[in-house]
């Protein structure tokens, strides 16, 4: 299974660059990398002076300009290695659905964007790790191959016991995260996600992956549902009579997903297994592109 996601990432990220020919300038820009331009990382040459913020090394304080001020100072130094991005994708129970059984399941859809990316990203020279994996953000095709082993060990365990948010871990500023997910979880305890990397002052791209059925609620006459995650079971005698309003509630919940990412200048990605993954891929990638460059501006 790993090796057969894997292959099909190397094949969609291949076909990338010739969905990007209407934006040659960026893909051209993202894909050569941005070495050179100034980072705040590991170096030698200082950058700027930052107002100390929880979390931060003592040992990082320029206790000369603190000394000039009432407020903490961290010196940053500037880093002209690659950017480093932070991956996660929902494996929980509730991304292992398909409507049909000529469709991926939403966790195989969303590993399958996670590692085309990931090739994307490397073969641009990035740093890449998957987001709370406890390993350092690594570049070269290797990297992408270790992801996608640990996400083949991770579904060997049970899909119970993953969570359906992203989990809080320590980032450095100015790095990425890309979250991959069906975002059905109640608005307020996506926001403390987004709360908790904004305020760090990581970027990040939410990447929402739904069944057509969990869209159109396509279906008629009596029918039980059943929940993935001890959800519990429900019936609807007249599907049909409710499929108004179930629209209505998966567009507040996404109308919720971009209010939620506005103040702190994320994006909100939507996709649909059953239409390519290329489309979505190329939406999140010159996304990435564009904040790239407002902030090397």
């Amino acid at each position: 299974m790993a090796q057969s996601t894997f292959n099909r990432s190397l094949e969609l990220a291949g076909t990338l660059p010739a969905l990007m020919v209407a934006a040659d300038r960026v893909a051209a820009t993202v894909i050569q990398g941005v070495h050179g331009r100034r980072r705040v990382g590991q170096g030698d040459a200082f950058w700027q002076y930052r107002q100390y913020r929880d979390g931060d090394s003592a040992s990082r304080i320029d206790w000369r300009q603190s000394a000039r001020s009432r407020s903490l100072f961290v010196r940053e130094t500037e880093w002209e290695a690659a950017a480093s991005v932070w991956l996660w994708r929902d494996a929980s129970p509730s991304m292992h659905y398909a409507s049909l059984r000529n469709l991926e399941t939403k966790v195989q859809r969303a590993e399958l964007i996670v590692l085309a990316l990931a090739n994307l990203l490397t073969d641009a020279s990035e740093r890449i790790a998957i987001l709370g994996g406890g390993m350092r953000p690594r570049s070269g095709r290797i990297a992408v191959r270790r992801m996608a082993e640990a996400f083949f060990a991770e579904t060997q365990k049970d899909a119970a016991k993953s969570s359906s948010l992203p989990p809080l871990v320590p980032l450095p500023a100015y790095g990425t995260v890309v979250l991959v997910s069906d975002w059905l979880d109640p608005l307020d305890r996506i926001e403390a996600v987004v709360r908790h990397y904004a305020s760090a002052g990581v970027r990040g791209h939410l990447v929402q992956i739904l069944d057509p059925a969990e869209e159109d609620l396509p279906f008629n006459g009596h029918v039980k549902f059943e929940g993935l995650e001890a959800e519990g079971q429900h019936t609807i005698r007249r599907v049909e009579t409710v499929r108004g309003a179930y629209g209505a509630r998966l567009a507040a919940q996404r109308e919720g997903l971009q209010r939620l990412a506005r103040p702190a200048d994320w994006t909100v990605h939507l996709h649909r297994t059953d239409r390519p993954a290329q489309t979505v891929l190329l939406s999140l990638y010159l996304a990435m592109a564009d904040l790239r460059r407002l902030n090397a501006a």
